[in-house]
C-alpha cells in the first residue's frame, strides 16, 4: 500500500478527526451487531496510546430530511465507551460552533463521537464548505472507513483537501489484502463470484478474468449465463438485458469461467417450498434455481483445492433461507480448510454468510466494505483512498 498511515505522522497532543464506518444496525436504541465498531478499535487505541485527542465521525443509515433521532450516533458513543472502558463524549453536531467548542476544550486522551454526517445536506454532494467546516475541528485527518471509501463525500474525500490525510489500520489492512490479491497474487489464484445479479459485477468479472487462473460462478448470476448458453431456467431470476454481455464474457473467458453443473430448485422462494436437485439443463417450467447442488459443491471444492489466493464475493444461493444455504456454507467450509492459502471474503452478503456459517475466524481477511471491495476488484480508484497522502 503506497498511502501514508497514522504511523507515518506525529499525532502527539494533536486533534485527530477519524472517519470511521460506524454504520451499524440499531434496534430500539441497542446496537445489534458491533463488528464495524470493533474493527476500528486498533486505530482509536493507537491514537489514545500516542496522546492524541480523538474525534470520530461516521454516517449511520439513510436519514431522509436532516436530523432524525432514529439515526443518531448517540447509542454508538455509549457502546464505544463500554468497549474502550473510558468515557466517550457525544456531540450532537459534526460541524459548527458546538462541535468546535467541544474539540477546543478536549484534552489528549479524550474521545468525542460527532453526530451523523448525513444529517448535513451537503455531505453526499461533497460540499467543500461542509468539508472545510469539518476540517476546522482538527489538525490531522485519518480515514479508517473502507466501507465508504468508494464514495466522494465531504467526510470521506472533501475533508482530505484541508488537512494532512492518512489511513487508519483497518483501511491499511483492506488495501493490503485486496491490493496484493490483484497486483501480485500467489498462484493458483481463484475467484468465486455469486449473488443475484451479473449487472452489478460485469466490471468485476472483466477485470478478474485478466488476473485469475479460475473464476467460479454461482448464485443467481449463474442463471443469466445458463440462459445465454441456451438452457431453460424455468422461473429463475434472469437479467435478460445483459444476455449479450454474458455471451461475450463466456466467449472471452474460455475454460477459465466455471459454471455450476447441478442446482437446487424449488417451486417457491420459501422455507417450506418443495425442492429437488437437478442437472442445470433439466430445470422444469415453473421451478426456480435457488442454490448450487452437491455435484457443483464437489466440482468447485476440487477447483479450489490447489489455490494459494482466493477472493470470494457473493453467496451461492438464497442462503438466508435454510434449504438454500448449503451451497454457500459448503464454499465457506472449502475455503476454511485450505492450507497455506490467503482467503479474502468481500463484504456484504458473503461476509454475513461466513459469519453465519461460524467459519469467519478461519478466513485470512473479511472485508468490511461490500460496495467498496467490489469497486476495488473492478480496478476502480476509490476517492476516499486517492485523497490520502502518498508515502
Amino acid at each position: 500500500m503506497n498511502k501514508k498511515t497514522v504511523r507515518d505522522i506525529d499525532v502527539k497532543g494533536k486533534r485527530v478527526i477519524v472517519r470511521v464506518d460506524f454504520n451499524v444496525p440499531i434496534k430500539n436504541g441497542v446496537i445489534t451487531d458491533d463488528r464495524r465498531i470493533v474493527a476500528a478499535l486498533p486505530t482509536i487505541q493507537y491514537l489514545l496510546d500516542n496522546n492524541a485527542i480523538v474525534l470520530l465521525m461516521s454516517h449511520l443509515g439513510r436519514p431522509k430530511d436532516g436530523p432524525d433521532p432514529a439515526f443518531s450516533m448517540k447509542p454508538v458513543a455509549e457502546h464505544l465507551s463500554k468497549l474502550l472502558k473510558r468515557p466517550v463524549t457525544f456531540v450532537d453536531d459534526c460541524v459548527g460552533e458546538k462541535a468546535e467548542q467541544a474539540a477546543r476544550a478536549a484534552k489528549p486522551g479524550d474521545v468525542i463521537v460527532l453526530e451523523n454526517t448525513r444529517f448535513k445536506k451537503g455531505e453526499t454532494k461533497n460540499d467543500p464548505e461542509l468539508a472545510a467546516g469539518m476540517a476546522r475541528l482538527a489538525e490531522i485527518y485519518v480515514n479508517d472507513a473502507f466501507g465508504s471509501a468508494h464514495r466522494a463525500h465531504s467526510s470521506t474525500e472533501g475533508i482530505a483537501h484541508y488537512l494532512p490525510a492518512v489511513s487508519g489500520f483497518l483501511m491499511e489492512k483492506e488495501l493490503t489484502y485486496l491490493g496484493k490479491a490483484l497486483a501480485a497474487p500467489e498462484r493458483p489464484f481463484v475467484a468465486v463470484l455469486g449473488g443475484a445479479k451479473i449487472s452489478d459485477k460485469i466490471g468485476v468479472i472483466q477485470n478478474l478474468l485478466t488476473k485469475v487462473d479460475t473464476l467460479l460462478i454461482g448464485g443467481g448470476m449463474a442463471n443469466t449465463f445458463f440462459k445465454a448458453k441456451g438452457l431453460n431456467v424455468g422461473d429463475s431470476l434472469v437479467e435478460d438485458e445483459v444476455l449479450d454481455t454474458a455471451r461475450q464474457l463466456l466467449l472471452a473467458a474460455g475454460d477459465k469461467l466455471v459454471l455450476p453443473v447441478d442446482c437446487v430448485i424449488a417451486d417457491k422462494v420459501e422455507a417450506d417450498a418443495q425442492t429437488k436437485v437437478v442437472p442445470v439443463d433439466e430445470v422444469p417450467a415453473g421451478w426456480r434455481i435457488l442454490d448450487i447442488g452437491p455435484a457443483t459443491v464437489a466440482h468447485f471444492t476440487n477447483r479450489l483445492a490447489p489455490a494459494k489466493t482466493v477472493v470470494w464475493n457473493g453467496p451461492m444461493g438464497v442462503f438466508e433461507i435454510e434449504p438454500f444455504a448449503k451451497g454457500t456454507f459448503a464454499i465457506a467450509k472449502a475455503l476454511a480448510e485450505l492450507k497455506g492459502a490467503t482467503t479474502i471474503v468481500g463484504g456484504g452478503d458473503s461476509a454475513a454468510a461466513v459469519e453465519k456459517s461460524g467459519l469467519a475466524s478461519k478466513m485470512s481477511h473479511i472485508s468490511t466494505g461490500g460496495g467498496a471491495s467490489l469497486e476495488f476488484l473492478e480496478g476502480k480508484e476509490l476517492p476516499g483512498v486517492t485523497a490520502l497522502l502518498d508515502k
